[in-house]
């Protein structure tokens, strides 16, 4: 990797959830694929990761022609939004989440959360990823008057920071992302999950923790304790 001429040093790391911190998509698809059965919205022809980070009120749009008139927005994302979170219990973080944020408390670099998804989402994930301590705060979607691709979410997480963009990496999955987190004046690193890279992103790894060292300029441990890992002696 070869690090921005005269980069600043990350104070600060800004995560998306979706994908990034968590295997959260193939909830989002199953819950999509049944709400849309139960209300008549035809999605056969489409790729799975069609949608992948995009806001569902982008997702209603798109889905215009293939949708039934009398279906109202506000009953479909309901439906969707009700059903992720009954089964948030099910999520688990991708692999090197836990070692990354070990890392970044140590180094006291502060985290947070950047999302396109709506607040009861974003709570609901955190909440599943037992990270609540960890993260200063989050943005949803229903923080900013523009999500993702528009640099709204993430100039909103570095003015709250009180740092310079350039001072914040973001960390992310998408390519919708990645154009949002760049037009802020974020550094970008890309997290590969469905695609090998992450388009715009000056680094995209397998894992998390491979993120340690290019982000935090430190050396990665072989084995950082877990929260699991930990126990009290007899």
């Amino acid at each position: 990797m070869t690090v921005p001429s005269g980069a600043a040093t990350i104070a600060a790391i800004a995560f998306d959830i979706d994908g990034t911190l968590v295997d959260s998509e193939p909830l989002h698809l199953d819950v999509l694929n049944e709400v849309c059965a139960e209300t008549g919205v035809d999605l056969s022809g489409l790729d799975d990761d069609r949608f992948r980070g995009v806001h569902l009120a982008d997702v209603w749009t798109a889905l215009e022609p293939r949708r039934p008139a009398d279906l109202s927005h506000q009953r479909w994302t309901d439906l969707i939004v009700a059903r992720y979170c009954a089964r948030a219990g099910e999520l688990r973080p991708l692999a090197g989440m836990e070692e990354l944020l070990a890392a970044a408390r140590g180094a006291g670099v502060r985290m947070v959360c950047v999302s396109n998804s709506v607040r009861r989402i974003v709570d609901a994930n955190i909440a599943a990823l037992g990270i609540a301590g960890d993260i200063a705060f989050s943005v949803s979607y229903d923080d900013v008057p523009h999500g993702k691709p528009h640099p709204a979410p993430y100039a909103m997480a570095a003015s709250r920071l009180g740092l310079a963009p350039a001072q914040v990496a973001a960390v992310e999955d998408s390519e919708t992302g990645a154009i949002s987190a760049s037009a802020a004046g974020l550094r970008v690193f890309g997290i590969a999950t469905e695609h090998l890279v992450v388009p715009g992103a000056e680094l995209t790894v397998a894992r998390l923790d491979e993120l340690i060292t290019p982000i935090l300029g430190v050396t990665a441990p072989d084995a950082l304790p877990r929260p699991g890992d930990l126990t009290k002696e007899q």
